[in-house]
Formats: C-alpha cells, structure tokens, sequence
C-alpha cells in the first residue's frame, strides 16, 4: 500500500548518491513530489531529471547542511513549488573514522556541523512550517553506531548517539502537533560514505566489510518508505537495520 505517500512532498538532504538518491526515486516512484538538497548539483539535477523522465516529480536545490540558510531556502523552495513540505529526511552525513590518538581535529570538526548541526538545521527550516499545518514528518539518520562503537568511530558515533538523543526529545516536544518523527539506523549499506575516510588502514578495512556483508542503498528507501507510509496516527519512532550478516 502507498496511499500515504502518494501526494507528499517529501524534502532529503545528502540526495546526490546512495541512500538519499534511492530514497529519492523510491517515493518518487510511489507518487511522491520530491526536492532533493545536496552540494553537488549536478548529480542531485541529474537524478531530479530522471526522476522527471520517469514520470515523477522532483527538483533539486544547491544545499550545504553546514549553512542554515541553505536549509530555509530548501524547504521555501519545496514549499513555493508543491504547497507545503510533508516530510524531511535529514540523511546527509559523513564519516571520516580514525583513531583519537591521531589527532584529526578537522574531520571531528566536519561530523559534528554535517551529521549533528546539519540536523538542527534541518529541523529549523521545516518545524514552523509542520507546526503551523499541525501535520508533518522529519526522519533523521542516525547509525548502527549511534547504538555502539567500533574502531575509530568514537567521534562519528558520538554524532549518531546525540541525533537519536536530539530526535527522542523532538518527538516528545512535537506530539501535540501531530508530528511524527522517525529515527532510522543503517548498518553496512553500500554507499559512497567510505569514500570520507582519510586513514588509509582504516578506510581499506571498512571497505573490504562493506563489499562482504552491505546491503544495497535501496533497502534504506523501502525502510523510509515503510515509516512514512503509516497512517498519520502511527509513529514509527525507530528502525536500526543491518544485513543479516552483520554481527557488530
């Protein structure tokens, strides 16, 4: 059943690759409008344009998470174009993994303004207008490491824990507006996000995992799909997935 996408008009940050442009012609497909917000824009005008081709409706806007003006501007173009923003998926991040002692003060400076600070800024952009239509979606991303820790991901889970800590107290303060927040948790997904690690020996260890066990991105589309899809009175507030493969 789509009903409850078909007619929405559906915001996803990070939406030049991987999960964001599967989940992007996913709902797409399903009837969505969808405004895809990325820093590459000729990638993200590239699937907005297939997107079209396909029948579907979708644009794309020139986006950095770190700049919260970038995020109002976003969310007024989805609004000036389709009416109204419906749901936004907070899905860009990165994670650049590495050791503490190493000293990469620069890359834990980048995850905490893209995978927290560019959250918020999200969450800024669309919350007035979801209070004031007393309707609305925000599903934010967080990690299977946003629930436990491995190799050099002290300063990226530290992220993810605190957007599930952020996500919880924003259920909890919305409720009363009939706003549905969504925490979702990927595992190993096969994704361009290995490509951020700069330490060699870590990111050759994650990459050869990642080819072994990951799940392709689309298994994230039909997950979101999933969350938004119930009725309005139903809040998926969590899904963590990994492949079945996965131990960690």
């Amino acid at each position: 059943m789509t009903d409850n996408i078909a007619g929405k008009t559906i915001v996803i940050t990070g939406a030049s690759s991987g999960m964001g442009a599967a989940a992007a012609r996913h709902l797409a497909g399903k009837g969505a409008a969808v405004v895809l917000g990325a820093r590459r824009s000729d990638r993200i005008e590239a699937v907005a344009a297939e997107i079209t081709q396909a029948g579907g409706r979708a644009m794309a806007v020139t986006t950095d998470v770190t700049k919260a003006e970038d995020l109002r501007r976003l969310v007024e173009a989805a609004v000036e174009t389709y009416g109204g923003i419906d749901v936004l998926i907070n899905n860009a991040g990165v994670m650049p993994l590495s050791p503490l002692e190493r000293l990469k003060i620069a890359e834990w400076d980048q995850m905490i303004d893209v995978n927290l600070k560019g959250v918020l800024y999200g969450v800024a952009a669309a919350l007035p207008h979801m209070i004031e239509q007393k309707s609305g979606h925000i599903i934010n991303l967080s990690s299977v490491a946003g629930h436990k820790l491995f190799g050099g991901s002290a300063v990226y889970s530290a992220t993810k824990f605190a957007v599930r800590a952020l996500s919880e107290g924003l259920r909890q303060e919305v409720a009363a507006y009939n706003i549905r927040i969504t925490i979702i948790s990927p595992g190993a997904v096969k994704t361009e996000l290995l490509d951020h690690i700069t330490e060699k020996d870590v990111q050759q260890a994650n990459q050869d995992y990642v080819a072994e066990v990951g799940v392709p991105a689309e298994t994230f589309a039909r997950l979101v799909a999933f969350a938004i899809n119930e009725p309005a009175d139903v809040g998926i507030n969590e899904i963590l997935f990994r492949p079945t493969a996965q131990e960690l």
